[in-house]
């Protein structure tokens, strides 16, 4: 959902930033060490984009034929909120997030259909307990966060 443009590198090259492996080692103590790094971010963004991809409705709200750049972007600025590399922001600059999705309309209905993807992404990887909640948690704040249409009556 946001502008596919890139700081630096090219597209491809950022993308494939999105493949390179990363020293867990590095990222001790955080959530991102703690759920398993690398991996677990790009297969909830993969389950995540699957799921809507799936979502006809849902679909028409990301411009880009082929979510896989958008899927990326979402990967690598999870890894950076959860403590891992800082790729997105070396890359695309703050993350900006309502400044990146002010162009689309999310009302309670789109915010709760993206949830529902979310969480069905999360279900999929039988992360602990603490450890999905945890990923729950923050995705029903930053959802809320992002909503900017009021509902029509």
């Amino acid at each position: 959902m946001s502008n596919p443009l890139v700081m630096g590198k090219s597209s491809q090259e950022f993308l494939d930033l999105a493949q390179e492996p990363v020293d867990i080692s590095q990222y001790a103590g955080t959530f991102y060490e703690e759920v398993g790094g690398r991996p677990v971010f790009a297969q909830l963004t993969k389950n995540f984009y699957a799921s809507v991809a799936e979502d006809e409705d849902f679909r028409r709200m990301y411009p880009e034929q082929d979510l896989h750049p958008a899927q990326v972007r979402l990967q690598l600025f999870l890894e950076q909120y959860w403590g891992g590399p800082t790729t997105f922001s070396e890359h695309r600059g703050h993350p900006r997030l309502r400044m990146r999705h002010h162009n689309y309309p999310i009302n309670s209905h789109y915010r709760d259909v993206w949830l529902g993807h979310m969480n069905k992404a999360i279900d999929q990887l039988e992360l602990p307990m603490l450890q999905a909640e945890t990923l729950r948690d923050y995705f029903e704040r930053a959802a809320h966060s992002l909503q900017n249409t009021p509902d029509t009556m």
